[in-house]
């Protein structure tokens, strides 16, 4: 695996690192684009050229998911955040009702949206111990007749992430999973959908994927605007509009990326290495780091720990800006630290800071 090594190790939250050889390919193709004497960004998103990329990223994710036959995968715009208000609008029919389980601040903006549109309800909810732990199954309390169950499977604000779903059975089980998909295998078939911005394990901001299972599209409200449907896009292969041309394309190359890698279990295997590394640091220092997130719960994604004294923390953080560490600030709601391991973040990367915070502790333990 080529490793994404430059002047900065960067463990932004989103947009966030990108796998070097992606870049430097699409620095390759950006003027004359495979011969058409055309940048990616100029062609016809209708051009043979566009659709042979668009459709090679739908096979690519088909191919590493293995997405059953009975699914759709779709491209579409306004990030995660719009699937929060497309989801109720869609699928809240109004004699049924839905239920969000609560693990942070995205499934908390998910079920503002739906209350718009019908009657939410929390399934489970870890806010009262600041979102620390991923609620266990025998927690989850709904409706056999719910019309859906949604959750958040990587939390990046604290920190957590599912290990394991849930079998809701006849209960379409939706996943809000922007900031974890793609980091190991998974069974799409639990999930009636699955949907992500791209900007974190995926590509460049502007992308929004939509796995959806055939049999819900045909049980969707039609009387709603024809963009907000997940129809009108299932029916044009992603292109009833112009789709964001360039974000696929990158997607595509990072999809490649990861089957050049050795696929999802490979993937999987080195993220697992990656944030061992960190957590070894957090939990060998003695309290001088701590960790936010319950072991059991911990993400592989996004590392949130602080430090015992604000003013230290501070330190830290300006300290590690200056050593090459860029995006170790928590996010501004909650503060602290925060690394997000995401998959173009290389294993170097996590060495050289996992080795930085034991030298951070020994001059200042």
């Amino acid at each position: 695996m080529k490793q994404n090594i430059r002047d900065v190790y960067n463990f932004n939250a989103g947009p966030s690192a990108l796998p070097l050889a992606v870049l430097e390919k699409a620095q390759q193709e950006l003027v004359d684009f495979r011969g058409t004497g055309m940048s990616i960004m100029e062609l016809s998103h209708r051009s043979p050229a566009y659709e042979e990329v668009h459709n090679q990223a739908i096979a690519r994710l088909k191919s590493l998911y293995s997405i059953p036959e009975n699914y759709e995968v779709l491209f579409l715009q306004g990030g995660a955040s719009l699937q929060f208000s497309m989801i109720p609008m869609n699928f809240l029919q109004p004699e049924k009702k839905a239920g969000y389980v609560m693990t942070g601040v995205w499934s908390e903006k998910a079920f503002a949206e739906a209350k718009l549109f019908g009657e939410p309800y929390h399934v489970a909810s870890t806010k009262e111990s600041n979102y620390h732990i991923i609620p266990r199954m025998d927690e989850l309390q709904y409706y056999e007749r719910d019309a859906y169950l949604h959750l958040t499977s990587n939390n990046t604000i604290y920190g957590t992430q599912w290990k394991d779903f849930p079998d809701t059975g006849d209960v379409p089980l939706i996943a809000d999973m922007s900031s974890d998909i793609m980091s190991k295998p998974i069974d799409v078939s639990k999930f009636a959908m699955i949907y992500a911005g791209a900007q974190k394990n995926l590509g460049p901001s502007g992308v929004t994927v939509v796995i959806i299972r055939k049999d819900i599209l045909e049980k969707a409200n039609p009387n709603i605007p024809t963009m907000l449907k997940y129809s009108t896009h299932a029916k044009s292969n992603s292109l009833y509009h112009t789709p964001p041309t360039f974000g696929i394309y990158m997607l595509g190359e990072v999809l490649s990326w990861i089957e050049e890698s050795g696929g999802l279990a490979a993937i999987a295997k080195q993220n697992e290495e990656k944030a061992k590394l960190i957590y070894d640091a957090i939990d060998n220092s003695n309290g001088f780091y701590l960790g936010h997130a319950d072991s059991e719960s911990r993400s592989l994604m996004n590392i949130t720990f602080r430090l015992a004294d604000e003013e230290l923390e501070k330190k830290f953080l300006m300290e590690a800006k200056s050593a090459g560490f860029v995006g170790l600030n928590g996010h501004r709601s909650v503060g602290g630290c925060r690394a997000s391991t995401y998959n173009a973040v290389p294993l170097e990367a996590c060495k050289a800071l996992s080795e930085f915070m034991k030298q951070f502790q020994k001059k200042n333990g």
